[in-house]
């Protein structure tokens, strides 16, 4: 059967989908807005079912534009590394990460692919592992690098890294500078990554099955924001050692000592099933 869709189309569906709005989406494909709105109608037409429903002055995606967005992204992104294998073009990587791998284990990584490929284009989406995990999904990035583990039909989740988790305190804080029992660590004031943090995940699930419950005093979206705020006293916490490696180092943290077994996690890389990253992400995967 031949194709009834153009990528024309697909490009003003997917930035109608992103604008909810046709006069915003025609303005992103450089349309008139009658020209967007004919494509989008054409489009419609050619595979018999509505895309969006009309609410208010914006239009929303129905389930059918919900289920078509992804595959309708991928293909745009096919057709662009398509023409830039063609054309000679660079590397072009939109690349997802949680927070804590995006600080402390990327912009090495990153620095090095650009040496080796000059003209690569970078796009970097920063947010928690819950986020990164729906943007791989959406197609919005080509893969993710997450610090949670995730269960989904449609992704491929491989063990990327591993890392070592550590407790943390100020030095002059009361736990400091001696053996801690599990009901002392239980009863002590955490501060935590949100619910959704990969972070947040993985101290759970290393703590709780030797200390029963966490006495959670703050919630923080950023583990810089953290590891400062155990600094100045307000709490303890877990984090990656190599987040809280400068502070310890410097004398501004210390590690407490408890009868625990070594605390590390897995951290993740996510891509679609049908859309395994190429070998030119190889220099940014390596471990």
């Amino acid at each position: 059967m031949p194709l009834r869709l153009t990528l024309r189309e697909l490009e003003v569906f997917v930035a109608i989908a992103e604008q909810h709005s046709v006069t915003r989406a025609a303005r992103a494909v450089a349309l008139s807005q009658s020209a967007a709105s004919q494509a989008l109608a054409q489009l419609e037409s050619a595979v018999g079912v509505s895309l969006f429903d009309r609410v208010g002055r914006g239009l929303q995606l129905n389930a059918h534009g919900r289920a078509a967005l992804p595959r309708a992204r991928a293909l745009l992104d096919d057709a662009q590394a398509l023409q830039d294998a063609l054309l000679g073009g660079a590397l072009s990587l939109r690349l997802g990460a949680s927070t804590t791998i995006a600080n402390y284990l990327l912009p090495q990584r990153l620095a090095a692919l650009r040496r080796q490929q000059p003209d690569c284009r970078l796009s970097l989406h920063v947010a928690n592992t819950r986020d990164i995990v729906a943007a791989v999904l959406a197609c919005t990035v080509d893969f993710g690098l997450v610090e949670g583990p995730c269960q989904h039909p449609e992704l491929e989740v491989i063990p990327w890294l591993d890392d070592e988790l550590t407790l943390i305190a100020a030095p002059d804080h009361p736990l400091a500078h001696r053996p801690l029992s599990a009901a002392e660590l239980a009863d002590a004031p955490w501060l935590l990554r949100e619910p959704g943090s990969g972070t947040r995940e993985a101290v759970e699930r290393a703590l709780l099955p030797s200390l029963g419950r966490l006495r959670v005093e703050m919630e923080l979206g950023d583990s810089e924001a953290i590891k400062r705020a155990v600094a100045a006293g307000l709490g303890v916490s877990c984090l990656s050692r190599r987040v809280a490696a400068e502070l310890l180092t410097s004398g501004a943290l210390v590690e407490l000592r408890a009868d625990l077994p070594v605390l590390t996690r897995t951290l993740w890389r996510i891509h679609r099933r049908d859309r395994p990253p190429g070998a030119g992400l190889l220099g940014v995967l390596a471990g």
